[in-house]
C-alpha cells in the first residue's frame, strides 16, 4: 500500500527509484524536536530488494557508511523490508548538494578521529572571507592615525640646564655620595676579610680622597692605552709618566682593586644560602650600583620621541653561567644586556641584565617579556615610536603596544607565525630593484622590499609607500649609474632611527675604563663606569646645545673630567697637617750611613741606585740633601707647582 507522507522541515529528499516501487524518504533537521521519519511502501518492498540503513538525526558527528564498509557492531534502523531472506544489497548513493556531506571513512577508528563539526545554517548563508593577498606599490593603502607625543616631561635633561655643570658634577649624578659611601665600606669590610683569611697584603681604609684618585687613574687608563697595568708606574722611557704614580702607589691601586666589592658581604652570603632556588639573586654583588645607575639613567633624562631597542655585549672570560654567546655581535662572548636608548643623542636610558630564562620570558617569550620590561609607560608618557630588530619583532607585541598608544617599527622574519603565507600576488622569480609588496591586517602593516636582497618589515606607524626613493648605484650594460629606487617609509625611517644603542655603543668603545678581572662583579662596575661618562658627556652636549654653546670632544670631556675628580680628592682630604707635620729634612736613624732609601727624584729622572739618609716628614719622601745635589728642594718646588695647576 501507498505510505503517507509526513511533511518535514528543511529536509533532504533522497528519492530512490526500483523498477515497480518508488521509495521517498524525508530525513527531519536536527533542529526539530521530533525524530526522524521515515515512510517506506511495504508491499513493494520486499520486491525491491533494497535494505534502507538511515542513522538517527539527533547524533550530529554521525557519517554514513560506506556501500563497501562492514557491517558496523552498532545495530542501525531497518525498515520492514530487511526481513527479506534474500541477501540485501545497499544502493550506491547519489552526491548530496549538501556542502557538509563528508565522504565516508573505511574504519571506525579513523572516522573517530577526524569527525568535523558541521556548519550552520547561518555560517552557510554569510559571505565567504575574502582571501589575503599581497598589494604592489601601485595600490594605495591608508595612513595610520598617528599618537600625539604627550611625554611625561618635557625631553632632554631633567635638570636646570641654565646653570654650570662641569664634567665631574654630571659624572656625580650617576655616582652619588651615597652610593660611593656603601662602595667605600663594603671594599673595607671585604679587605679585612681577606686580611683576616690570611692573605698578605698592605692596606689601609679606604677614604673619598683615595677612591677619587682611583677613579682618574682608571679614566686615566681609558685615555692611555699600554700592554700591561704595571706599565703606568714605570720610571724608565717610554713609561715614564708622572701620573698615577705622584699620586698612588702602584701597591695601593692593586690593594683597591683587589678588595673592590659592591654589596655587603653579611646579606651576600644570606643570598648565597639561597642558591638553586628561586629567591637566589644571581645579579646581588652588584646590586647597590646596578640600580643606582639605572634610575639616575632614567631620572636625569626623558627620550626624544624616537627610541630603540637592542643588545650589548660586555666582553669577560669568566668561567659563570651568566655570560652568552652571540655570534652576529663583534663582541661575542660576555654578558648580555637589554638596552633602551634614545635615538637622536643615544643615551642610555634603561638597562636590563641577562641572567637566563625566568617565568614571563618562558609565558610571554624571551623578545616580549625584555621589550616590556624596559617600557615603564608612566616615566615615559605616550606617543613614542619604538624600532626593533627582528628579535623583538612580533605582531602580538606591537599591537598590544598599540593598544598603550605606543607605535613600533622593525625587521621581522618570514618565518615569525603571524606573518603573512600567502603567495598571492608575490613576487615573480625576478623581482626587480625597488620593488615592494605589502599586506595591512588591522593597525599591522607588513612590508617585502627587493634592494640586494629581500627585506621585511612590520609598522603600525606607516603606510605603505608615500613615494619616497633612495639612491643607488647600479651597473648597466657594463657601466655604472647612480639610479632612483622605491624604498618604504618604514625601511627609511627604521635606518634612521635603529642606531641609538649603536651608537652608544660606540662612545664606550672610543674610550673604555674596562680592566682585565677574574671577577665578574668587577667587570659590570668598570662597565656602570663607562655608562655613567658616556651620559654624562650626552648631557654635556645637551646643556651645550641649549645654551648655544660649542660643546668640548669626548676626548676633552674625558681629560678634564680626570683633573676635576684629582681636584675633588684633594679638596675631601682631611685638614692641612700643623705646624710640627710641615715639610722638614730628618734623618731615618741615628747612624746617616746604615738607615738610607732610594732618592724619589733620582729615581723619577731615571737615575737608579742614589740612597739618601734624609726624607721629608710631612711627604714621607727619601731626598737627596747635600752642597752639590739638592733633591729635597726641587722636589718640593715641583709639588707645589702641581697643586697650583689642579687648583686652578
Amino acid at each position: 500500500m501507498a505510505s503517507e507522507n509526513k511533511s518535514c522541515k528543511n529536509e533532504d529528499v533522497l528519492e530512490i527509484v526500483s523498477k515497480d516501487s518508488e521509495v521517498e524518504l524525508c530525513v527531519e533537521d536536527s533542529s526539530s524536536d521530533d525524530e526522524d521519519l521515515i515512510q517506506v511502501d511495504k508491499e513493494n518492498s520486499s520486491d525491491s530488494g533494497y535494505e534502507i540503513l538511515l542513522p538517527q538525526s539527533d547524533d550530529d558527528d554521525y557519517e554514513p557508511l560506506s556501500p563497501s564498509s562492514p557491517a558496523q557492531p552498532s545495530e542501525p534502523y531497518h525498515s520492514q523490508a530487511t526481513q527479506s531472506t534474500s541477501a540485501p544489497t545497499v544502493p550506491q548513493l547519489p552526491e548530496s548538494n549538501n556542502d557538509d556531506y563528508e565522504q565516508p571513512l573505511q574504519s571506525p577508528a579513523k572516522r573517530k578521529a577526524q569527525l568535523k563539526p558541521a556548519k550552520s545554517k547561518a555560517q552557510k548563508s554569510g559571505p565567504p572571507e575574502q582571501e589575503e593577498m599581497w598589494h604592489n606599490k601601485k595600490e594605495e593603502d591608508r595612513n595610520p592615525e598617528p599618537f600625539k607625543f604627550m611625554p611625561s616631561r618635557v625631553p632632554g635633561p631633567t635638570f636646570n640646564k641654565t646653570a654650570s655643570w662641569s664634567p665631574l658634577s654630571l659624572f656625580q649624578l650617576f655616582f652619588s655620595v651615597p652610593v660611593v659611601q656603601t662602595i667605600i665600606q663594603n671594599t673595607n669590610a671585604n679587605a679585612a676579610r681577606r686580611k683576616a683569611a690570611g692573605v698578605k697584603f698592605q692596606w689601609t681604609d679606604l677614604t673619598v680622597k683615595d677612591f677619587y684618585v682611583f677613579l682618574a687613574i682608571i679614566v686615566f687608563t681609558g685615555l692611555v692605552s699600554v700592554h700591561h697595568r704595571a706599565d703606568y708606574w714605570k720610571r724608565e722611557w717610554p713609561y715614564n709618566f708622572h701620573f698615577p704614580q705622584e699620586y698612588m702607589s702602584r701597591n695601593r691601586f692593586e690593594a683597591i682593586v683587589w678588595s673592590l666589592h659592591l654589596s655587603n658581604l653579611k646579606d651576600d652570603k644570606e643570598n648565597q644560602k639561597k642558591r638553586n632556588t628561586p629567591q637566589y639573586d644571581r645579579l646581588f654583588k652588584i646590586k647597590p650600583l646596578y640600580d643606582q645607575i639605572v634610575n639616575a639613567c632614567k631620572a636625569n633624562f626623558q627620550p626624544y620621541e624616537n627610541i630603540c631597542i637592542d643588545e650589548r655585549m660586555v666582553a669577560s672570560k669568566a668561567r659563570i653561567s651568566v655570560k652568552q654567546y652571540m655570534k652576529a655581535k663583534p663582541t661575542k662572548r660576555g654578558y648580555k644586556l637589554f638596552v633602551l636608548a634614545d635615538s637622536a643623542s643615544g643615551y642610555t636610558w634603561n638597562f636590563s641584565v641577562y641572567t637566563g630564562k625566568s617565568e614571563s620570558s618562558i609565558s610571554h617569550g624571551l623578545s616580549y617579556s625584555a621589550v616590556l620590561d624596559l617600557l615603564p609607560f608612566s616615566l615615559l608618557g605616550r606617543g613614542y615610536t619604538l624600532y626593533l630588530d627582528h628579535f623583538y619583532t612580533s605582531p602580538a607585541l606591537f599591537q598590544y603596544l598599540h593598544k598603550n598608544c605606543f607605535g613600533c617599527c622593525g625587521t621581522i622574519k618570514k618565518t615569525q607565525s603571524d606573518f603573512p603565507r600567502t603567495e598571492k600576488n608575490d613576487f615573480p622569480k625576478r623581482a626587480e630593484r625597488g620593488d615592494m609588496r605589502w599586506i595591512r591586517k588591522d593597525e599591522v602593516l607588513f612590508v617585502k622590499w627587493i634592494e640586494t636582497r629581500e627585506i621585511t618589515m612590520c609598522s603600525t606607524v606607516h603606510r605603505a609607500f608615500s613615494g619616497k626613493t633612495v639612491q643607488r648605484r647600479v651597473k648597466e650594460a657594463g657601466v655604472w649609474s647612480a639610479k632612483q629606487i622605491p624604498v618604504p617609509d618604514a625601511v627609511l625611517d627604521y635606518n634612521k632611527n635603529m642606531h641609538g644603542v649603536d651608537l652608544s655603543d660606540a662612545l664606550i668603545g672610543y674610550y673604555s675604563v674596562q680592566q682585565k678581572t677574574k671577577k665578574w662583579y668587577k667587570t659590570f662596575f668598570y662597565h656602570f663606569v663607562d655608562i655613567a661618562i658616556v651620559n654624562s658627556f650626552i648631557l654635556h652636549k645637551e646643556i651645550c646645545r641649549s645654551q648655544g654653546q660649542e660643546p668640548v670632544t669626548q676626548k676633552k670631556f674625558w681629560e678634564h673630567l680626570a683633573v676635576e675628580m684629582l681636584s675633588f680628592a684633594v679638596g675631601s682630604a682631611p685638614a692641612a697637617p700643623s705646624p710640627t707635620l710641615t715639610c722638614m729634612p730628618r734623618y731615618y736613624g741615628s747612624d746617616a750611613t746604615q738607615s738610607r732609601r732610594y732618592c724619589r727624584r733620582c729615581l723619577d729622572a731615571g737615575i737608579p741606585r742614589v740612597k739618601t739618609p734624609i726624607y721629608c716628614r710631612a711627604c714621607n719622601v727619601p731626598l737627596c740633601l747635600t752642597s752639590k745635589k739638592n733633591c729635597f728642594e726641587r722636589w718640593h718646588d715641583k709639588q707645589e707647582y702641581l697643586s697650583s695647576v689642579n687648583v686652578h
